[in-house]
Parts: C-alpha cells; sequence; structure tokens
C-alpha cells in the first residue's frame, strides 16, 4: 500500500513519515514540493502517484497572523484540502485530514465530541473547519482528525518555546484560563498509522489523554525538566492582547476513537516526560 504525505516536512508530518514507513510505501512531499493550493498541479502530481492513502499535514498554523492573511489562510487551509479531496476523488483513494480544536467556540465545560456543533471564532477556526466541509462534501471515504496543543521533536512548540526562556529569564507570565489536552505528535502519527487500518471513516478526536491549563502545562514542563529557580505567574488570556480569540475550553474527548475499538493514548504527562527525554 502506498502512502503519500503532504506537509511533510513540518512538525506532525516529519513523525508521520516515520510511524508509515516500515510498513507502506511512503512518499513525502513538503510545501516546496507541492503547492496544494494550485489546483491544477495538485490533481496532476497525486494522479501520477496514485497512493492509496493521502495524509494532509499541511496548514498554515500561525493562529495571530491568520488573522491579517485572510486570503492565504482560506488558501491553504480550506481551497488546498478541497483540492486535495477532488484528486482523491479522481482517483478514489482515501484522503486523512488533520484538523484541530479551534473549529469549537471553547464555550462548553466538559469535552468536546465528534459530532458538537463547531462555532470557530478566529480566521484559523474558521479556515480549518471549511476544510473539513470539502472533504466530507466531496469524499465518502476519509478521516478528519482533530487534534489540539501539539508538541513534537521536528519543529517550535510551546514546550520548546518554555524551554528557551528558561535559559533567559526566570519569570514567566502564562495564562490560566485557557484549557485544553496536550498531544505529543509521535503519538498522533501512531495513532493514525493505526486509524487507516479500518474502514472507520469520519471525524475523530485524537489527543493525548488528560487535559490541562498552559499554566498547568509550564509548571509540569519545569518539574518534569527538573528546572528550579522559575516563578510561572498566571494571568488572563486577555493581557495577553492577542489578535486571534483563543477557545476557553478545547478539550476533545476521544469519542469515535474508542468506540472503534482503539486503545486511549497515555496521558500527557507521560508523552511529555518522554518528549524531554528525547529533546533536554
Amino acid at each position: 500500500m502506498s502512502i503519500l504525505v503532504v506537509g511533510a516536512r513540518g512538525m506532525l508530518g516529519q513523525d508521520v513519515v516515520k510511524a508509515f514507513s516500515s510498513d507502506y510505501r511512503v512518499t513525502s512531499l513538503g510545501h516546496r514540493d507541492l503547492d496544494i493550493t494550485d489546483q491544477n498541479n495538485t490533481i496532476r502530481v497525486i494522479k501520477k502517484l496514485n497512493p492509496n492513502i493521502v495524509i494532509n499535514c499541511a496548514a498554515w498554523t500561525d493562529v495571530d497572523k491568520c488573522e491579517s492573511y485572510t486570503e492565504k489562510t482560506i488558501a491553504v487551509n480550506s481551497l488546498g484540502p478541497k483540492n486535495l479531496a477532488l484528486a482523491c476523488r479522481e482517483i478514489d483513494s482515501v484522503l486523512v485530514q488533520i484538523s484541530t480544536d479551534y473549529v469549537f467556540d471553547g464555550h462548553k465545560t466538559t469535552p468536546y465530541v465528534e459530532d458538537d456543533p463547531p462555532n470557530p471564532q478566529s480566521v484559523y477556526g474558521k479556515s480549518k473547519l471549511l476544510g473539513e466541509e470539502h472533504v466530507f462534501s466531496l469524499l465518502d471515504r476519509y478521516f478528519i482528525v482533530r487534534s489540539s496543543w501539539l508538541f513534537g521533536e521536528n519543529g517550535n512548540n510551546f514546550v520548546s518555546k518554555i524551554l528557551a526562556l528558561t535559559q533567559k529569564i526566570n519569570e514567566l507570565a502564562v495564562v490560566y484560563d485557557q484549557v485544553g489536552s496536550p498531544t505529543y505528535t509521535l503519538d498522533l502519527a501512531r495513532a493514525i498509522a493505526e486509524l487507516v487500518q479500518k474502514n472507520d471513516y469520519g471525524i475523530y478526536h485524537i489527543t493525548n489523554n488528560k487535559s490541562c491549563s498552559w499554566y498547568g502545562l509550564t509548571r509540569d514542563i519545569l518539574e518534569i525538566a527538573g528546572i528550579q529557580g522559575i516563578n510561572v505567574r498566571p494571568i488572563p488570556t486577555k493581557e495577553l492582547k492577542r489578535p486571534a480569540a483563543r477557545p476557553a475550553y478545547s478539550v476533545l474527548e476521544n469519542r469515535k476513537w474508542q468506540s472503534t475499538g482503539h486503545t486511549p493514548l497515555r496521558c500527557y504527562p507521560e508523552a511529555l516526560a518522554d518528549y524531554l527525554r528525547k529533546h533536554p
């Protein structure tokens, strides 16, 4: 079976390539290799490669910049998945589209399940939801995988930023009123490799188990990494004055993942400890 990974040079994409490489014939394309906003070329390239499964890890994820560059955001996060879906429809391939907790408004106080109504509050979230809609309107065979708060070894992320800051300053101000589920890209990639082995198509929430605030995650990072002498000050989101709205509560319940026979992913502190051992 052949797999095409699009956005393969990114933090998640690199782990997805590794997760599939031992059991599948994998082709990996970065954004310089394939511009998914170019519909004709995207269809041409994918028809030529003729993969059984296409996994789309390509996205523009700078949430604040997305507010200022709406056209680019829509092109990459919405029209890109549409073009991939059109290509997959022509060759009858399965598409795996990576999505986000930002499709929800964060007003719930209990974890979001797959059939909760989306209500994104940012340009980024709206663009990702539109990408989802293109996929399920064009294809019968697809997996939409929503995840959240990604960290991994192959790119900048919240954990690596906190570690870098501890080398420069001894006080960190971190928001306490955003709650989600930190997810290790290595675990998510392995879950995707497991997911595609069955034909239970549809929308899935896949995250590491347990949730926390960004403030709580920061304290976990320092504790697990054994870093002392850093004061962590909790602040409200409004103090940061960021351009894009963030969901206050975006914990994703992995209901469909478990109901289709898959084992829950490990708790995020265990995954975080694993990451920190490999990325001190």
